[in-house]
């Protein structure tokens, strides 16, 4: 359920040398935990044939992290559909459909990444799954990364607006009742790790199918192989650090 959540102590434990670990960590999914990008390129390139367009990089790349309405759009306008021409129920049910179907084939975990829940789970870290994707397919997702990791999970047709919005993360802070500032979000795309700054998260980033732009809150890695509580550690404090820094370099 995603409406209620105990709520967490916003004194989060140390890590083994001494630093302070942010009260919650909060995941995105596609692309971050799971490879899933993959099967979304499948599914829109396919999407894009129905409409009698080819799927470039560019366009793809730009519906990377998108909820879906959003990513329909793009294509919308690429096909150079009319509003008339445009069924976007219709587009969404094929889409999630195709995407629930190729997932149901397979769904590999990025590198690193199921070692990473453990180790936040091992020390004692609240988690939320926040991801564009909707309930449906989450729901399909869950049952490979395992719905007792997280505390609560929020899904992209459970908000007002998606990412790259801050919606998605602060409603995970709200629900676990901590600052969305106590959070860390680790992200892997331009969209999630905009939405993760506008709510004010720290942000580690590691990236997967797009290049992410350095920014305020973020700290880069380039896989979760290997992660460790300093790191998680030095990723939230580094975000934070990215505040004062940033200011200083406008004023």
């Amino acid at each position: 359920m995603t409406d209620t959540a105990p709520t967490v102590s916003t004194a989060g434990p140390t890590s083994p040398s001494g630093a302070r670990l942010p009260a919650a960590v909060l995941w995105d999914m596609d692309g971050t935990l799971l490879d899933s990008e993959p099967i979304w390129d499948v599914a829109m390139a396919e999407l894009a044939a129905r409409h009698g367009i080819v799927m470039s990089p560019e366009l793809r790349e730009s519906t990377l992290g998108n909820s879906l309405p959003d990513a329909l759009a793009k294509v919308h306008d690429a096909a150079g559909l009319s509003a008339a021409e445009r069924d976007p129920d219709a587009d969404g049910r094929w889409t999630l459909d195709r995407v629930a179907e190729l997932f149901a084939d397979d769904l590999p975990w990025r590198p690193g990444a199921p070692e990473a829940l453990d180790l936040v789970a091992g020390a004692g870290i609240p988690m939320v799954l926040v991801t564009n994707t909707v309930r449906e397919l989450t729901e399909v997702a869950l049952e490979t990364i395992g719905r007792g990791r997280f505390t609560t999970t929020v899904c992209g047709d459970e908000v007002a607006v998606g990412k790259p919005a801050p919606d998605p993360y602060l409603r995970a802070a709200e629900l676990l009742g901590v600052p969305s500032a106590d959070c860390l979000a680790v992200e892997d795309s331009p969209t999630g790790a905009q939405a993760a700054s506008a709510a004010g998260c720290p942000t580690l980033v590691v990236e997967s199918a797009a290049p992410v732009e350095p920014g305020r809150l973020r700290v880069f890695r380039t896989s979760l192989v290997g992660l460790d509580l300093d790191d998680v550690a030095g990723a939230w404090t580094g975000g934070l650090a990215r505040i004062s820094t940033c200011k200083n370099e406008e004023s």
